[in-house]
């Protein structure tokens, strides 16, 4: 059995809404929702003309193979109303796999560790309250060091209704 990560966002509609309805829909057949970091809602990156994110992690354990536990990510997105109209826009969910045991892989459509989640703030803060010591198979430096480089991006903790 493999452990992975994934990153979940929501930025329409009922933000935790599509989060808990996501980890409910990820939870069974291959693959078991172990633990997941609070939520903390970020400001959007790159394009900043769209609402604020609801982002968490979560920790996995999965008999999916990689590519596997990437298709079913995105039917969860599909069935949860992801429209991918416009790069980096708004979403009612986004879910990234971050990482799968040490597995260092670079395929078309899938790249493990994921790409770009050493340079941002609203994947590695909830990360490193679930494995802060883990190391980044690529870079070496633990998900703690990582954030280290990133607390500039604005992000708090989430409150309902707050």
């Amino acid at each position: 059995m493999a452990v992975a990560y994934l990153s979940l966002g929501s930025n329409l509609g009922d933000r935790d809404g599509h989060l808990r309805e996501a980890l409910s829909r990820l939870d069974g057949a291959g693959v078991g929702v172990r633990r997941v970091s609070a939520i903390y809602e970020t400001a959007p990156q790159e394009r900043t003309d769209q609402p604020w994110f609801l982002n968490l992690a979560a920790e996995v354990e999965t008999l999916l193979e990689p590519r596997a536990l990437l298709e079913r990510c995105l039917g969860v997105e599909r069935a949860l109303g992801r429209v991918r109209a416009e790069p980096r826009g708004p979403r009612t969910i986004d879910i990234d796999l971050l990482l799968y045991d040490r597995l260092v892989l670079d395929e078309p459509g899938l790249t493990i560790p994921h790409p770009r989640m050493h340079r941002r703030r609203f994947v590695l803060e909830p990360l490193a309250e679930l494995v802060s010591g883990l190391r980044h198979p690529v870079l070496g430096r633990t998900i703690g060091e990582l954030l280290e480089d990133v607390l500039d991006q604005e992000m708090r903790p989430y409150r309902p209704g707050g």
